[in-house]
């Protein structure tokens, strides 16, 4: 106590680099030795007296003593936290003993640059990240993303999605998270196709009704091939997503079938029949024609659709018993001889044969890159 009393009356004439100084020592001794209690709550007052200097650099220096001890004075930290940036943001960086609540409002109440600091916290909780996604800067949100430390919850990833998908920082943060459910890369291919559709280069090279329907069929290209990374547990999220956007079309699910999306398109039955996932797999694994059939049109998949679908399900049922191996253009091929062949018309027809002359140019595409590769 002897030596605290010195220290107040010292700090009046005391420079500025010496009261940091003594103010990260004193700060110091209170967290890492055992005080006596009197000596402890001496040194507790003096520290509470500290944060009224006019230096920042004292605050500072105090901050960087106190912030990541689990046994610093609740109030000093508090007030800290509420210092000015340089100050604030060595506690609300590190401080354990600031609540999520604590944490929460700094959110709603801070700038990016506060914002990011609580982002890049060691641990940051569900309740928090939610609080982030909810209602953090882009930048925020991407150091979130790229925090390991961080728990996020599906419907957080969401909320990044919606709110800053259309901004390239976050968008990448995003697609480059294993964690991130299928429907939210969906989400984003979708505000990607947006972005490029309405950009001054696309709209000048083919106008706005071309770049539409370009950019319209990229995406559900792009969907089917979105499929193959997206686990079973997810397809439900997916093909809600699907449903609600009005992608969920007879034409999207023959391009599913068609390119041996098995699973993903008994869970779309699943989901439009009403029927139980067991049942359904069954009869895809070895269902009769008839029971087959009776299943699209729980669906809604019209009749026509039927013959071609059953068509491509037989050769994948094949591929999958190891009796025969084949690939999507020669699927494809097969559907459109089930339509008449090349000579086919109609707006089934030329779905078919479109995904026939895709399958024939990658295949090509991928024999040229082996070719060049030798």
């Amino acid at each position: 106590m002897v030596v605290v009393s010195h220290f107040l009356k010292w700090i009046y004439t005391a420079r500025v680099s010496e009261r940091a100084a003594a103010a990260n020592a004193l700060a110091r001794a209170y967290v890492n030795s055992e005080l006596p209690f009197e000596d402890r709550c001496a040194a507790e007052a003096a520290l509470t007296l500290l944060l009224d200097d006019a230096s920042s650099k004292v605050r500072l220096a105090m901050a960087e003593a106190l912030s990541m001890s689990h046994h610093a004075p609740l109030q000093i930290i508090s007030a800290l936290a509420s210092d000015q940036p340089e100050v604030a943001g060595v506690v609300l960086a590190r401080s354990p003993l600031l609540t999520d609540a604590d944490l929460i409002n700094r959110v709603a109440a801070s700038q990016k640059a506060t914002q990011k600091l609580i982002a890049d916290r060691p641990v940051v909780s569900m309740a928090l990240s939610a609080a982030i996604a909810e209602i953090g800067e882009s930048e925020a949100c991407a150091v979130l993303l790229a925090n390991s430390g961080a728990n996020i919850a599906s419907l957080s990833f969401r909320r990044m999605a919606e709110r800053h998908g259309h901004l390239p920082l976050v968008r990448e943060a995003l697609i480059s998270d294993i964690r991130l459910p299928a429907d939210c890369r969906h989400m984003l291919l979708i505000k990607l196709g947006e972005t490029l559709k309405t950009s001054p280069l696309v709209m000048a090279l083919m106008g706005a009704a071309r770049a539409d329907r370009v950019l319209r069929d990229a995406c559900v290209k792009a969907s089917v091939t979105l499929i193959e990374g997206t686990r079973q547990e997810e397809h439900a999220a997916l093909i809600e997503h699907l449903r609600l956007r009005g992608d969920l079309t007879a034409g999207f699910l023959i391009r599913t079938i068609a390119h041996g999306k098995v699973d993903f398109f008994g869970s779309t039955l699943v989901a439009l029949g009403q029927m139980s996932e067991p049942r359904v797999r069954a009869l895809l694994a070895g269902g009769h024609d008839v029971a087959l059939q009776a299943l699209f049109r729980s669906a809604g998949l019209a009749a026509a659709t039927h013959a071609i679908i059953l068509r491509a399900l037989k050769i994948w049922r094949e591929v999958a018993n190891g009796k025969r191996v084949a690939g999507v253009q020669e699927v494809s091929w097969l559907m459109l001889k089930e339509l008449g062949g090349q000579s086919a018309e109609g707006d089934l027809a030329a779905l078919v044969k479109s995904i026939h002359l895709d399958a024939l140019r990658e295949n090509a595409r991928g024999h040229a890159l082996a070719i060049a590769a030798a």
